[in-house]
Formats: C-alpha cells, sequence, structure tokens
C-alpha cells in the first residue's frame, strides 16, 4: 500500500513537472513573438498572410526601428515619357514595372565612431548592437501600415525590426548626446528559414525559386516600349528597333552577397561631412523619441550605362537579347542568365549584331556626357577579367551589371556606404 502511495505521488510530481516545462515553454515562445525581430504569422492589408514575421512596434525614445525600402520607384516604376522635366526615366523609351522585387536582408549593426578612419569609410570602432533576421521583403508591395520612406512624398518603408540598447555592448542605452553610431546591414542569399516580412502567395513561389537559385535580389517586371512620343525624338524606333518586340517582360536574379557598411546619412544635413563624401556619416539617436534607420535599396543601379553612380538607365540591352525566335511568340522573357558571356564593350543582339546607343529622351550628363555610337559600357577603373578569374574583373555583360547592382544598397534614401562584396568579383 506504501508502495502505491510513493508510486501516485510521483506520478503526480512528474505530471506537474511536464505542465511546468510546456508553460515556460509558450512563455519563452510568446517573448520571442515580441522580440525585435518579429516572429508570428501577420495579416496583409489586402487580406493575404504572411508567416514567421510580426511587424515590430516602435522602441520609443532613444531607440530605434529598421526598415527597408525599395523608394516610389520599387512601388510605382518608370514611366515613359516622365511625367515631369527631371524625373528618372529609361532614357531608350522603355516603360518599366515592377511585378515583385525580392531581397534577403540580414544583420543590421551599429558600431561606434563612423569616423574613425575619414578616409576609409568601411572602418569603425567597435560593434555595440546587432539585429540578425534574415528578413525577406518584397519591397514593390505597397501597404498602408508602412511607415513613410525617406525619399519623398509617396514613398513607403517596411519596417522589420526595432532596437532599444546596445545589445553586444552590456545593454547600455543609446547616447542620445549627438553621438553618432555607424549603419551597416547585409544583402544575403535567399534561405528557406528567412522571416516572410510581407511576401504574399505570389511572391513566396518567387523568393522559393530563389532559394533554389540562390538570388539574393530578384527583379520581376514588364518593360514597355513607349518611345518615340517626345518632339526631336518621334525616330527612335525608326530601322532595325521596328521589328522589336514592344513588350518584355524580365526576371533578373542577381547572385551578389554584399556587406554595406558605415553608410554616410542624409538625415544629418546640413552637418559637413567628410572630405569626398556627400553626407556626414552615422545615426544620431534622440532623447525624445525613436529614429528610423532606413535601408535603402536603389532600382536603377542594373540597368546603368557605366559604374559611375547615377549614370542614365537603359533596357535595351535586355530586350535585345530576346530578338528572333525567342519574341515570335508574343512578349518574351529576359534573364539575367541569358547575357552571360556578351561582350560589355562592344554588345550585340541575340542574332550576334552590334547594337547602337539609342535616345528617346535627352538623357542627364551630370555624371558623363552623352552616349554615341556602338554599345560599349563603361567599367571606368573596374578590370576587365584576365585568364577569365571573375575576381581580376568584369568578364561580360552579366558581371557588368551585377557590379553595378552591388552598389544599389544606401542608407536613408541616398546615404552611400563601404561596399563589401561576397562573391567573386574584383574590389
Amino acid at each position: 500500500m506504501t508502495r502505491n502511495v510513493h508510486l501516485d505521488d510521483l506520478n503526480r510530481f512528474l505530471f506537474h513537472l511536464l505542465f511546468l516545462i510546456l508553460f515556460l515553454a509558450s512563455g519563452l515562445a510568446a517573448m520571442g513573438a515580441c522580440s525585435s525581430s518579429g516572429q508570428q504569422a501577420d495579416t496583409l492589408a489586402d487580406g493575404g498572410t504572411t508567416t514567421g514575421f510580426t511587424a515590430p512596434a516602435d522602441p520609443g525614445p532613444g531607440g530605434i526601428l529598421f526598415a527597408a525600402s525599395g523608394e516610389l520607384l520599387a512601388l510605382t516604376g518608370y514611366a515613359f515619357p516622365p511625367a515631369s522635366d527631371g524625373d528618372p526615366v529609361f532614357v531608350d523609351g522603355w516603360q518599366v514595372d515592377f511585378t515583385r522585387l525580392l531581397v534577403t536582408i540580414d544583420k543590421l549593426t551599429l558600431s561606434a565612431n563612423p569616423d574613425f578612419v575619414p578616409g576609409d569609410e568601411s572602418r569603425t570602432g567597435a560593434l555595440v548592437a546587432e539585429v540578425d533576421g534574415p528578413w525577406a521583403i518584397d519591397l514593390s508591395r505597397s501597404d498602408p501600415r508602412n511607415l513613410p520612406g525617406k525619399g519623398g512624398p509617396g514613398e513607403q518603408a517596411v519596417p522589420i525590426a526595432a532596437l532599444g540598447k546596445q545589445n553586444r555592448n552590456g545593454n547600455q542605452p543609446f547616447a542620445t548626446d549627438g553621438t553618432r553610431y555607424a549603419f551597416g546591414f547585409d544583402v544575403v542569399p535567399a534561405v528557406a528559414s528567412a522571416l516572410a516580412v510581407n511576401l504574399d502567395a505570389a511572391a513566396m513561389s518567387d523568393y522559393q525559386q530563389m532559394v533554389a537559385d540562390q538570388c539574393t535580389v530578384l527583379y520581376v517586371g514588364t518593360a514597355t516600349f513607349k518611345g518615340g512620343t517626345i518632339p526631336g525624338h518621334t525616330d527612335c524606333n525608326a530601322g532595325a528597333y521596328a521589328s522589336w518586340p514592344s513588350t518584355v517582360h524580365f526576371r533578373l536574379c542577381f547572385k551578389s552577397p554584399t556587406t554595406y557598411a558605415n553608410c554616410q546619412n542624409p538625415d544629418n544635413d546640413p552637418a559637413r561631412a567628410l572630405a569626398g563624401e556627400e553626407h556626414e556619416r552615422g545615426i544620431a539617436f534622440l532623447a525624445g523619441q525613436s529614429v528610423v534607420g532606413q535601408v535603402t535599396i536603389h532600382t536603377d543601379h542594373p540597368f546603368w550605362d557605366s559604374v559611375l553612380h547615377d549614370s542614365p538607365a537603359h533596357f535595351d540591352q535586355f530586350a535585345a537579347r530576346v530578338l528572333g525566335p525567342a519574341a515570335d511568340a508574343g512578349a518574351p522573357s529576359v534573364t539575367l542568365e541569358m547575357t552571360l558571356g556578351v561582350d560589355y564593350t562592344a554588345y550585340t543582339d541575340a542574332l550576334g549584331r552590334p547594337l547602337d546607343w539609342r535616345y528617346c529622351i535627352d538623357p542627364p550628363t551630370d555624371v558623363h556626357p552623352m552616349l554615341s555610337g556602338p554599345m560599349a559600357f563603361d567599367p571606368q577603373s573596374v578590370p576587365h577579367a584576365t585568364g577569365g578569374d571573375p575576381a581580376t574583373g568584369l568578364r561580360d555583360y552579366q558581371d557588368f551589371a551585377t557590379y553595378d547592382q552591388s552598389t544599389q544598397g544606401h542608407l536613408d534614401s541616398d546615404g552611400l556606404c563601404a561596399v563589401e562584396r561576397h562573391y567573386p568579383s574584383p574590389p
């Protein structure tokens, strides 16, 4: 009889122990759901759902809310002709619209002393805070719950994480006396474990393909030729161009993991920048409210005609790769892989014919003069590959476009960062 009582007591003890374990596990899960990066399912404004993520709350005074934006152009695309003089435009007459613009962001970092080495933006003081994802984000997706973007009216920024303390420096509070912290982030290959921030079903399908293909950034959309409508350029679709398809779908997978370090920050203006830089580096925290650190992905970089920042954008080089049989079925589709092996210094179409530069609107000339004659993309001092080794230089147009694309990460709209490429590429 005594033996049975002891067994009953033991059973009751084990039951209560199991209950306690389950209770603690559920509590830890709830705590994780309220963490800075978000861990639960969320409902999108259009009724769709995304799993693995809940939007972060404002951390309050002395904290930082991290967000990501493709600026207005990721949402609205590039109109042709442009609505106003000076608006971003594809100078060869294509209207470019994005169906999806997917990116995987990771390792949001804050470090001491952004001015540690005035002549070397890549070097900072010690790491004081870090939030890890990775986060899978569709920058082309509008949502009324997004934050206002840093670049101007109509822009949106997707909140992805928040932080109130220096979690890599003893959880000290951030200084709010004007001290600036160096800001950095990574763009990484897509992984199945990424937190799907705002992906609908179609975007999730594309993201799964990104995982398989190891894309870091994926452009999906449509280019529609609308050139020949501007006085002085009505003949820009004459000759060989007249037979080109008027609509081209694109799916551009870039495999370019990159760290963007110690970014300059337009929010610091009119503070004086270091010599050779446009804005003062880093983020200063505020005593009365949180600040927003906006990862910004510029959409035009892969389409530039040179490696000079803010060069004019063109789409002809992609449309040219679907001429011939590929164009017979109506609206053809072009991929970045279709530019593999194409000489960026003497560009040809899919039939091997040389191309000339085409302009359906006068290009801006503040970066470089208008180009003319045979289409040759300008690498400036970036070397051509020797012996086919991509680490020594650019081998073809795919390398050229990827090199430009890898510079597209910024802080708070236009803040340039030190770029560290983690794929075989010249520096």
